[in-house]
């Protein structure tokens, strides 16, 4: 039994059979697999192969019609390569001799290659290590397709493991099978993580070694709760954790009881507490679950799902599936959030070396108007049906936001012409994510309906720290002095221009933390479903006055180790019950 350390990121416990899936071809980590495995490890290496050799045939038969037999010489050469023995024959003996993964010995054997031909002066030899990683490339894709389609043939209870995930990769699995999942990287805030948390998927990610300790086959259990990958756990361990899984439902069902009853505080103050979703699909569960609507649609999940581009009517028909399920209930739709994801990247001719501050989100948008008028379009129609709001994310000046705006109008402009029922006044707001716009909120709660403090970003951008690196993980910190005085300025300004502003990030889910933010001035948290219950247990046994009382506290402070721990010990001692078994230990 071997336990490896990483960060809880959607809570519960999953047991089952470990499915190793090697889909990061940048850095595929030295994997060993178990002697039986050996066989079929070896078949999916020659079917990629053969199935490379194939597509180099015809790329190879396309080039030389398109640009003559000179040009297309280039092709033979990747072809001659995957058919010398001198290469093929050592990724064979990697795998059949030393146990190791086909992707590891495809990768291993393809750059000790390009570091010889790199080290040669002979630009004939230097110019062909890019042929090489390109040929390593092709190959790795090939395996990581066998994976996938052998995912998609689990017969029984499966713990996915990789290197990372991507979200439409976990959004694809096949709950009936797929019980939870691990990761070498990735960090708590994360959009595969989100995935995960809106699926009630138990996963932990930043497990460093993980991918290198699995064996593909054998038992693993994850521990969503304390961020613990348990690889064959013993029995004495599966019954400790059976027992904490019986527990957990025992909570379920005493937080269930609240699902009808209202979010008002000890001194009569609603909160509103909405959901987070990613796909239509999740509304029964967050109305299931206590929420009263759904304050944050993350629409970029029709792009990252599917093989192409989504059309106005696919568009369409996603929120009028929302609009029916939530039967008036009110619906907030950002706008898409592209530009710091594999999805635009691995489509862009030269991908962006810092896409967090490059090319995203509404940037992305006003810089692909026929995209973003096709989503406007389609908002503004399924308007006519129940209420619906726009909000923009990503907004970091006045201009941005104008811009957007004035878009809004041209379509708007262009659907009374074509006599398409809409909501002429649809409310309209923006995701306060960066210190420029929160700074800015007194000019910007002239220009919008409504404010979200998307504290995923604003944390991420007010902190210099990637949410998404694991080795900086421990400074991703919400309760950093500089984010809460942000975050109150934002809350003052709104009060301020009676502009209603809610918290649509993960930090509104913890509840020490939504405590903190009801005392800041917030009325409305936007969380994940299986967050909710625990919010409003949370929100019926305290006072605003309380909560206001710990704000002022928490803000005086200049550390972020002082202030969660001052949160923890008030809200504990405030909420004791909410607490109770919250722990694993």
């Amino acid at each position: 039994m071997r336990t490896i350390e990483g960060i809880g990121v959607s809570a519960g416990v999953a047991i089952g059979r470990v499915f190793v899936v090697d889909t990061d071809h940048r850095r595929v980590s030295r994997r060993e697999i178990s002697p039986e495995d050996v066989p079929e490890e070896i078949a999916r290496f020659e079917s990629a192969l053969v199935s490379s050799i194939a597509d180099l045939n015809a790329v190879h038969a396309e080039a030389e019609r398109q640009m003559g037999r000179e040009a297309a010489k280039v092709f033979l050469f990747h072809l001659g390569m995957l058919q010398d023995r001198s290469l093929v024959d050592p990724m064979r003996a990697l795998i059949a001799e030393d146990h190791l993964s086909a992707e590891y010995a495809v990768s291993s054997v393809f750059r000790r290659w390009a570091e010889r031909f790199g080290a040669m002066h002979d630009s004939a030899f230097t110019t062909k290590v890019n042929d090489i990683y390109d040929l390593s490339e092709r190959v790795l894709g090939h395996l990581a397709g066998e994976r996938q389609s052998k995912l998609a043939e689990l017969t029984g209870p499966t713990i996915v493991i990789g290197a990372e995930l991507t979200p439409s990769e976990t959004a694809g699995f096949d709950r009936s099978k797929v019980l939870g999942f691990a990761t070498e990287y990735g960090g708590k805030t994360g959009h595969t993580s989100i995935v995960a948390r809106a699926l009630g998927l138990p996963a932990v990610v930043a497990a460093e070694g993980v991918l290198k300790a699995a064996l593909h086959g054998s038992r693993a259990l994850v521990d969503g709760e304390r961020g613990l990958v348990i690889l064959d756990p013993d029995e004495a361990t599966i019954q400790r954790y059976a027992g904490y899984a019986e527990s957990a439902e025992e909570r379920r069902v005493t937080l269930a009881e609240l699902t009808d009853k209202p979010a008002v505080t000890t001194d009569g103050v609603e909160i509103e507490l909405l959901g987070n979703i990613e796909f239509p699909e999740e509304i029964p569960s967050v109305l299931g679950h206590g929420g009263t609507g759904i304050g944050l649609y993350r629409t970029e999940f029709l792009y990252l799902t599917g093989g192409s581009e989504p059309t106005e009517e696919d568009h369409y028909d996603a929120y009028i599936a929302c609009l029916r399920l939530l039967e008036g209930r009110p619906l907030t739709i950002r706008t898409v959030d592209l530009g710091a994801d594999k999805y635009t990247q691995e489509r862009a001719a030269v991908p962006e070396r810092n896409p967090f501050l490059g090319l995203r989100s509404i940037r992305y948008c006003l810089q692909r108007l026929p995209m973003f008028k096709t989503q406007l379009r389609a908002i503004l129609r399924a308007s006519a049906e129940g209420p619906l709001k726009i909000m923009f994310p990503l907004i970091t000046s006045v201009g941005e936001l104008r811009h957007a705006r004035m878009i809004v109008r041209d379509v708007m402009e262009d659907l009374a012409e074509e006599g398409v029922a809409f909501d002429r006044e649809i409310p309209i707001g923006m995701m306060v994510e960066v210190p420029s716009a929160a700074v800015m909120a007194d000019i910007f709660a002239k220009e919008v309906d409504f404010f979200s403090i998307g504290t995923n970003d604003l944390i991420q951008y007010t902190l210099a720290v990637d949410r998404t690196n694991e080795r900086v993980a421990n400074l991703y910190a919400p309760t950093h002095p500089a984010v809460i005085r942000l975050i109150r300025e934002v809350s003052r300004a709104a009060r301020r221009r009676g502009v209603p502003v809610s918290c649509c990030g993960e930090s509104a889910g913890d509840l020490e933390f939504a405590v903190l933010l009801i005392g800041l001035g917030l009325r409305t948290l936007s969380v994940t479903a299986s967050a909710v219950p625990a919010l409003k247990r949370l929100v019926r046994s305290v006072s605003v006055t309380q909560c206001e009382r710990v704000a002022r506290k928490a803000v005086s402070f200049d550390s972020e180790v002082q202030v969660a721990a001052y949160l923890r010990d008030r809200v504990r001692k405030m909420v004791p019950e909410a607490f109770d078994g919250r722990a694993v230990e």
